[in-house]
């Protein structure tokens, strides 16, 4: 097939350090070239892909706080995607809503791949409005709070599956991974991790949107003895982090839509103790791949017996359930049937 892949441009894909929409872009772009299909990239100049790259900006950039520095960026790319449109049979959006007016008028299948929360109340009057447009949630959960949006299925995120190794957790910590932001909660897992009395590595980016935040809220903690705050981490580093902790602490208090770093860790073989919130219950198994929790109580008393987990068992459902391979099989499997209902309706059209 000949398939446009449309990633935001506020990363590179991959991305350097942060940033789970362009790395999962990634790892479906370079899946579908690997298996012979005819695919062209629109992201930053400063991505690496074996895919054809389209560049509207040369570097990619982080949205700056209280100026909309995306917005023009963004028109340039999907006017470039339009003037190349006749290339492709699919076109797979991860860029927000911008697109959506202009993907109602065009003649090739699209559909959009939505990475963000939807519980928020100015998307159902959209979405209702563009309810012909065809959208895939990352998750089952993530459907609930527009359910007359047109689902064309759920595909949960995959990674290669020689991105991460099997490791054997004999670091002696826990590992806490993500943003600095109120909804990731940073100061459960502190709290957690004192309780046990083990160490916790801290590799999180800080949210430019939310500097008080920080300063106010998580540096105080951060200066606790036993606390190792790592900061923002690439690649090499996370793989060496996952393979050594014990565990991943998710003490999340938001509808995760997916949470990549989830099964990151279980690539390694590294349990996961996560709120019961968003997506977590589709991710992990309770009692085998790690302890889905209700509360602090339940997540000390969880994360002081995770040494019990089985590490293979958590390489094994990555294997089964979350590699790149499996992923590309099942949006091919939409692009496909896109293609055929598009091509059903064009004669009725003409």
């Amino acid at each position: 097939m000949k398939i446009a892949q449309i990633a935001p441009l506020f990363e590179s894909v991959p991305p350097r350090h942060y940033g789970g929409t362009e790395r999962v872009v990634s790892y479906l772009t370079e899946e579908l070239v690997r298996q012979g299909h005819e695919v062209t990239l629109f992201a930053s100049g400063d991505s690496d892909t074996a895919a054809t790259l389209v560049a509207p900006v040369p570097v990619s950039g982080r949205p700056q706080p209280g100026w909309a520095s995306w917005l023009p960026a963004h028109c340039v790319e999907l006017d470039m995607v339009m003037e190349r449109i006749a290339q492709f049979d699919v076109l797979h959006f991860h860029t927000d809503l911008l697109h959506f007016p202009l993907v109602r008028r065009t003649g090739v299948a699209h559909v959009t791949t939505l990475h963000w929360r939807l519980d928020l109340p100015e998307l159902a009057p959209l979405f209702h409005h563009f309810n012909d447009v065809p959208v895939v949630s990352i998750s089952r959960q993530q459907q609930s709070p527009l359910p007359h949006a047109r689902w064309v299925g759920t595909v949960h995120h995959g990674l290669p599956g020689d991105q991460y190794r099997y490791g054997p957790g004999d670091g002696g910590y826990f590992l806490f991974i993500g943003r600095f932001s109120p909804e990731k909660r940073v100061d459960r897992a502190i709290e957690i991790a004192q309780h046990c009395g083990t160490p916790l590595y801290v590799a999180a980016k800080i949210d430019e949107t939310r500097p008080d935040y920080f300063e106010k809220e998580v540096r105080p903690l951060l200066d606790r003895p036993f606390v190792r705050y790592v900061g923002e981490i690439g690649e090499r580093e996370k793989r060496e982090l996952l393979g050594g902790a014990l565990a991943l602490l998710s003490p999340i208090d938001w509808p995760e839509p997916f949470g990549l770093v989830l099964i990151e860790a279980l690539a390694c073989g590294t349990p996961v103790i996560a709120y019961r919130n968003g997506a977590v219950p589709e991710i992990l198994d309770d009692g085998v791949t790690g302890f889905i929790v209700e509360n602090q109580e339940q997540a000390v008393e969880a994360a002081c017996k995770v040494h019990a987990l089985d590490r293979r068992a958590c390489r094994d459902a990555f294997e089964r359930r979350f590699t790149a391979e499996r992923m590309a099989a099942n949006y091919l499997q939409i692009y496909r049937a896109l293609q055929d209902r598009h091509s059903e309706a064009a004669p009725r059209t003409r």
